[in-house]
Protein backbone atom coordinates (compact mmCIF):
# COMPACT_ATOMS: atom_id res chain seq x y z
CA UNK A 1 0.00 0.00 0.00
CA UNK A 2 1.60 3.37 -1.17
CA UNK A 3 1.46 6.44 1.33
CA UNK A 4 -0.14 9.33 0.39
CA UNK A 5 2.52 11.89 0.47
CA UNK A 6 1.22 15.82 0.22
CA UNK A 7 4.52 18.32 -1.15
CA UNK A 8 4.00 21.89 -0.68
CA UNK A 9 6.36 24.14 -3.02
CA UNK A 10 6.28 27.72 -2.04
CA UNK A 11 8.30 28.83 -5.31
CA UNK A 12 9.90 32.33 -4.87
CA UNK A 13 7.47 33.22 -1.95
CA UNK A 14 8.22 33.41 1.42
CA UNK A 15 11.06 35.26 3.62
CA UNK A 16 12.28 33.11 6.57
CA UNK A 17 10.18 35.09 9.30
CA UNK A 18 7.47 34.07 7.00
CA UNK A 19 8.64 30.84 7.14
CA UNK A 20 8.87 29.85 10.51
CA UNK A 21 5.28 31.29 11.18
CA UNK A 22 3.85 29.22 8.73
CA UNK A 23 5.62 25.74 10.22
CA UNK A 24 4.65 27.00 13.38
CA UNK A 25 0.90 27.60 12.18
CA UNK A 26 0.67 24.18 10.51
CA UNK A 27 2.65 22.18 12.87
CA UNK A 28 -0.39 21.48 15.11
CA UNK A 29 -2.93 21.21 12.32
CA UNK A 30 -0.98 18.22 10.43
CA UNK A 31 0.49 16.43 14.04
CA UNK A 32 -2.20 13.71 13.83
CA UNK A 33 -1.85 12.69 9.94
CA UNK A 34 -1.12 9.25 8.68
CA UNK A 35 0.08 11.26 5.20
CA UNK A 36 3.97 12.32 4.85
CA UNK A 37 3.93 15.97 4.64
CA UNK A 38 7.00 18.05 2.76
CA UNK A 39 7.73 21.34 2.50
CA UNK A 40 9.36 22.63 -0.25
CA UNK A 41 11.09 26.06 0.48
CA UNK A 42 13.59 28.74 -0.74
CA UNK A 43 17.12 28.77 -0.14
CA UNK A 44 17.05 31.42 2.21
CA UNK A 45 14.32 29.43 4.26
CA UNK A 46 16.28 26.05 4.74
CA UNK A 47 18.03 26.52 7.66
CA UNK A 48 14.78 28.30 9.60
CA UNK A 49 12.34 25.65 7.96
CA UNK A 50 14.79 23.02 8.94
CA UNK A 51 15.27 24.09 12.89
CA UNK A 52 11.76 24.51 12.80
CA UNK A 53 10.45 21.71 11.80
CA UNK A 54 12.39 19.34 14.29
CA UNK A 55 10.55 17.13 16.22
CA UNK A 56 7.50 17.27 14.04
CA UNK A 57 6.16 15.16 10.84
CA UNK A 58 7.02 17.74 8.58
CA UNK A 59 9.68 17.03 6.15
CA UNK A 60 11.72 19.86 4.55
CA UNK A 61 12.42 19.93 0.72
CA UNK A 62 14.48 22.24 -1.48
CA UNK A 63 12.99 23.49 -5.06
CA UNK A 64 16.28 22.51 -6.74
CA UNK A 65 19.79 21.31 -6.91
CA UNK A 66 22.98 21.56 -9.40
CA UNK A 67 24.26 18.03 -10.20
CA UNK A 68 27.70 18.62 -9.22
CA UNK A 69 28.86 18.24 -6.39
CA UNK A 70 31.10 21.83 -6.57
CA UNK A 71 32.73 23.77 -8.55
CA UNK A 72 32.45 27.36 -10.27
CA UNK A 73 28.62 27.26 -10.64
CA UNK A 74 27.44 30.48 -9.63
CA UNK A 75 24.35 30.82 -7.62
CA UNK A 76 23.76 26.81 -7.76
CA UNK A 77 23.68 24.84 -4.46
CA UNK A 78 24.77 21.03 -4.78
CA UNK A 79 23.10 18.01 -2.96
CA UNK A 80 25.66 17.40 -0.07
CA UNK A 81 24.94 21.12 0.42
CA UNK A 82 21.15 20.35 1.14
CA UNK A 83 21.99 17.60 2.74
CA UNK A 84 24.56 19.21 4.99
CA UNK A 85 21.54 21.27 6.55
CA UNK A 86 19.02 18.93 6.68
CA UNK A 87 16.92 18.65 3.32
CA UNK A 88 15.38 15.11 3.05
CA UNK A 89 13.61 15.89 -0.76
CA UNK A 90 14.41 18.40 -3.58
CA UNK A 91 11.91 18.85 -6.45
CA UNK A 92 13.46 18.18 -9.86
CA UNK A 93 12.49 19.17 -13.55
CA UNK A 94 9.73 21.37 -12.07
CA UNK A 95 7.91 23.18 -15.65
CA UNK A 96 9.14 26.24 -14.78
CA UNK A 97 12.92 24.92 -14.40
CA UNK A 98 12.17 23.69 -17.96
CA UNK A 99 10.62 26.31 -19.54
CA UNK A 100 12.30 29.09 -17.94
CA UNK A 101 16.12 28.11 -17.28
CA UNK A 102 16.27 25.80 -20.48
CA UNK A 103 16.76 22.11 -18.17
CA UNK A 104 16.56 19.54 -20.86
CA UNK A 105 15.46 15.60 -19.87
CA UNK A 106 18.98 15.14 -19.61
CA UNK A 107 20.04 17.34 -17.33
CA UNK A 108 16.99 16.21 -15.21
CA UNK A 109 18.52 13.13 -15.05
CA UNK A 110 21.61 14.20 -13.67
CA UNK A 111 20.30 15.34 -11.25
CA UNK A 112 18.21 12.52 -10.38
CA UNK A 113 21.23 10.61 -10.28
CA UNK A 114 22.88 13.41 -8.01
CA UNK A 115 20.67 13.63 -5.46
CA UNK A 116 20.20 10.03 -4.30
CA UNK A 117 24.27 10.21 -3.99
CA UNK A 118 23.68 12.84 -1.49
CA UNK A 119 20.91 10.95 0.18
CA UNK A 120 18.23 13.12 -1.09
CA UNK A 121 14.97 11.53 -2.33
CA UNK A 122 14.13 13.25 -5.69
CA UNK A 123 10.31 14.41 -6.76
CA UNK A 124 10.27 14.32 -10.31
CA UNK A 125 8.45 16.85 -12.19
CA UNK A 126 6.90 15.46 -15.41
CA UNK A 127 3.95 17.27 -17.60
CA UNK A 128 3.14 18.42 -21.44
CA UNK A 129 1.40 22.06 -22.41
CA UNK A 130 -1.63 22.78 -23.79
CA UNK A 131 -0.66 22.48 -27.03
CA UNK A 132 0.85 18.95 -26.59
CA UNK A 133 -2.55 18.03 -24.86
CA UNK A 134 -4.37 19.15 -27.84
CA UNK A 135 -2.12 17.54 -30.52
CA UNK A 136 -2.57 13.65 -28.79
CA UNK A 137 0.73 13.41 -27.47
CA UNK A 138 0.27 14.07 -23.76
CA UNK A 139 0.68 10.20 -22.84
CA UNK A 140 4.12 10.07 -25.07
CA UNK A 141 5.30 13.35 -23.38
CA UNK A 142 5.01 12.51 -20.08
CA UNK A 143 6.17 8.83 -20.22
CA UNK A 144 9.25 9.89 -22.06
CA UNK A 145 10.42 12.20 -19.64
CA UNK A 146 9.61 9.91 -17.05
CA UNK A 147 11.93 6.88 -18.94
CA UNK A 148 14.70 9.71 -19.20
CA UNK A 149 14.84 10.83 -16.00
CA UNK A 150 14.63 7.56 -14.45
CA UNK A 151 17.59 6.03 -16.78
CA UNK A 152 20.54 4.31 -15.40
CA UNK A 153 18.89 4.49 -11.86
CA UNK A 154 18.89 1.05 -9.94
CA UNK A 155 16.10 -0.58 -9.48
CA UNK A 156 16.04 1.01 -5.42
CA UNK A 157 16.42 4.21 -6.73
CA UNK A 158 13.39 4.06 -9.14
CA UNK A 159 11.20 2.63 -6.20
CA UNK A 160 12.68 5.51 -4.14
CA UNK A 161 11.63 8.52 -6.68
CA UNK A 162 8.50 10.18 -6.47
CA UNK A 163 7.37 11.27 -9.90
CA UNK A 164 5.31 14.44 -9.97
CA UNK A 165 2.47 14.60 -12.90
CA UNK A 166 1.73 18.53 -13.02
CA UNK A 167 0.15 19.20 -16.39
CA UNK A 168 1.78 22.40 -17.53
CA UNK A 169 -1.61 24.29 -18.62
CA UNK A 170 -2.87 23.69 -14.85
CA UNK A 171 -0.14 25.14 -12.99
CA UNK A 172 -1.09 28.64 -11.60
CA UNK A 173 -3.81 28.89 -13.79
CA UNK A 174 -6.88 27.87 -11.48
CA UNK A 175 -7.37 24.76 -14.19
CA UNK A 176 -7.23 21.30 -12.82
CA UNK A 177 -7.90 17.87 -14.82
CA UNK A 178 -11.13 16.53 -14.11
CA UNK A 179 -9.95 13.46 -11.53
CA UNK A 180 -10.55 10.81 -14.30
CA UNK A 181 -7.82 12.30 -16.31
CA UNK A 182 -5.29 12.87 -13.79
CA UNK A 183 -5.45 9.33 -12.49
CA UNK A 184 -5.51 7.95 -16.39
CA UNK A 185 -2.26 10.24 -17.25
CA UNK A 186 -1.05 8.81 -13.60
CA UNK A 187 -1.66 5.09 -14.70
CA UNK A 188 -0.12 5.77 -18.03
CA UNK A 189 3.10 6.65 -16.19
CA UNK A 190 2.97 3.62 -14.03
CA UNK A 191 2.65 1.55 -16.55
CA UNK A 192 5.37 2.82 -18.34
CA UNK A 193 7.37 2.12 -15.21
CA UNK A 194 5.98 -0.97 -15.29
CA UNK A 195 6.81 -2.18 -18.83
CA UNK A 196 10.45 -1.41 -18.18
CA UNK A 197 11.81 -2.22 -14.73
CA UNK A 198 8.70 -4.45 -13.90
CA UNK A 199 4.97 -4.24 -12.37
CA UNK A 200 6.07 -4.91 -8.83
CA UNK A 201 8.51 -1.60 -8.83
CA UNK A 202 5.61 0.26 -10.80
CA UNK A 203 3.64 -0.65 -7.55
CA UNK A 204 6.07 0.53 -5.35
CA UNK A 205 6.51 4.68 -6.86
CA UNK A 206 4.61 7.32 -5.85
CA UNK A 207 3.27 9.84 -8.22
CA UNK A 208 2.04 12.90 -7.38
CA UNK A 209 -0.49 14.89 -9.32
CA UNK A 210 0.54 18.47 -8.86
CA UNK A 211 -1.90 21.30 -10.99
CA UNK A 212 -4.09 23.75 -9.02
CA UNK A 213 -4.85 21.12 -6.02
CA UNK A 214 -6.79 22.88 -3.38
CA UNK A 215 -8.72 21.98 -0.33
CA UNK A 216 -12.20 21.81 -2.25
CA UNK A 217 -10.98 19.23 -4.98
CA UNK A 218 -7.94 17.47 -3.00
CA UNK A 219 -10.59 14.49 -1.35
CA UNK A 220 -11.81 13.80 -4.87
CA UNK A 221 -8.09 13.89 -6.46
CA UNK A 222 -6.49 12.06 -3.80
CA UNK A 223 -8.86 9.52 -3.78
CA UNK A 224 -8.65 7.84 -6.87
CA UNK A 225 -6.99 4.84 -7.58
CA UNK A 226 -3.33 5.86 -8.57
CA UNK A 227 -3.15 9.04 -7.38
CA UNK A 228 -0.41 9.20 -4.19
CA UNK A 229 -0.47 12.55 -3.47
CA UNK A 230 -0.30 16.21 -4.56
CA UNK A 231 3.05 18.61 -5.30
CA UNK A 232 1.21 21.99 -4.29
CA UNK A 233 1.39 25.74 -5.34
CA UNK A 234 -0.53 28.07 -3.89
CA UNK A 235 -2.20 26.57 -1.22
CA UNK A 236 0.89 25.43 0.67
CA UNK A 237 1.17 29.07 1.33
CA UNK A 238 -1.45 29.09 4.00
CA UNK A 239 -1.71 26.70 6.87
CA UNK A 240 -5.29 26.29 6.93
CA UNK A 241 -5.41 25.25 3.21
CA UNK A 242 -2.64 23.15 3.33
CA UNK A 243 -3.52 21.38 6.17
CA UNK A 244 -7.46 20.69 4.55
CA UNK A 245 -5.52 18.74 2.26
CA UNK A 246 -3.10 17.07 4.09
CA UNK A 247 -6.09 15.74 5.97
CA UNK A 248 -8.41 15.47 3.61
CA UNK A 249 -9.07 11.38 4.25
CA UNK A 250 -9.91 12.71 7.96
Amino acid sequence: MRKKVIAGNWKMNMLPNEAIQMINDLEPLVKGTENEVILCVPYIDIFYATLNAQNTNIKIGAQNMHFEEKGAYTGEISGQMLKSVGVDYVIIGHSERRQYFMETDEIVNKKVKSAFKYGLLPIVCVGETLEQRESGNAYDIITNQTEKALDGLEISQIENTIIAYEPVWAIGTGKTATSEDANDAIKEIRKKIGGKYGQDTAERVIILYGGSMKPTNAKELLEMSDIDGGLIGGASLLADDFSKIVNYNK
